[in-house]
């Protein structure tokens, strides 16, 4: 076990350190951006009219992808419920309104096919992570996408020497749910109170406090003083503040 440095903050006897993947490895704020456009526009080919009110929904405004927004931390399966809740209110039954929202997010992922490629590292973000295994801390990826593209992201960026277990949402558990933490400490063999969870996200501080994780750290590479991320023991900026005492 080690203890963290992370600016003023010590965290003690630490094994195991669980990171989310968007917004905290990988800076993906232009592919989702770009993905929710796509998504919308398919849906609004289908049902006119929707375009504008679903993007505000994704939380997409011109080029800002609001961090705390339904694209940024939701699921695939959060945000097919709610642009099926838009195209229901045109008059479709639910059913047809899912199977609309499906077959749109389905063939929108299609225009993504290097999807893994497609959010690049954060600089720094390998080195912290070679740094952090080769101290003898076991990683890991927690993330709302499925696990699939967590896999894809991780084999893309060659970082499986440092990873030692991912997990996605593939339409059963969802953030801030402390379950999937539990599952995840169980995997990697380690007590929750000896791991930290490192977020962007209202949901990953509420999951990983919900499970009695070790320790929080937020993380907002662009918006260092965001307000959502205040219940967080300590928040940094960029992943290389996290450091080995």
């Amino acid at each position: 076990m080690v203890t963290i440095r992370c600016n003023q903050h010590l965290f003690h006897n630490i094994e195991a350190i669980i990171f989310d993947k968007d917004g905290t490895l990988a800076d993906s704020e232009k592919f989702l951006r770009e993905l929710a456009h796509k998504r919308a526009r398919l849906i609004d080919a289908n049902i006119p009219g929707t375009y504008e009110p679903l993007l505000m929904a994704f939380g997409v405004e011109q080029n800002y992808l609001n961090p705390t927004g339904l694209m940024a931390v939701g699921s695939n399966k959060e945000n097919q419920i709610v642009a099926a809740g838009y195209i229901a209110e045109t008059g479709k039954s639910w059913f047809e309104a899912l199977e609309i929202a499906s077959e749109c997010f389905e063939n929108a992922e299609k225009a993504f096919p290097t999807r893994g490629l497609t959010s690049p590292l954060f600089a720094g973000s390998l080195e912290v992570l070679e740094m952090l295994s080769k101290k003898g801390l076991k990683i890991a990826i927690l993330s709302a996408d499925t696990t699939q593209g967590v896999k894809d992201f991780v084999e893309n960026h060659q970082l499986s020497p440092y990873i030692d277990f991912i997990m996605g949402v593939d339409g059963g558990l969802s953030k801030p749910d402390p379950r999937l933490y539990l599952q995840t400490c169980q995997q990697l063999g380690v007590n929750p109170l000896n791991t930290l969870m490192v977020g962007d996200s209202q949901g990953d501080i509420a999951m990983a406090k919900n499970a009695q994780a070790g320790g929080v750290i937020g993380i907002c590479w662009k918006y260092p003083h965001a307000t959502h991320l205040n219940t967080a023991d300590v928040v940094i900026s960029d992943l290389a503040q996290i450091k080995i005492a």
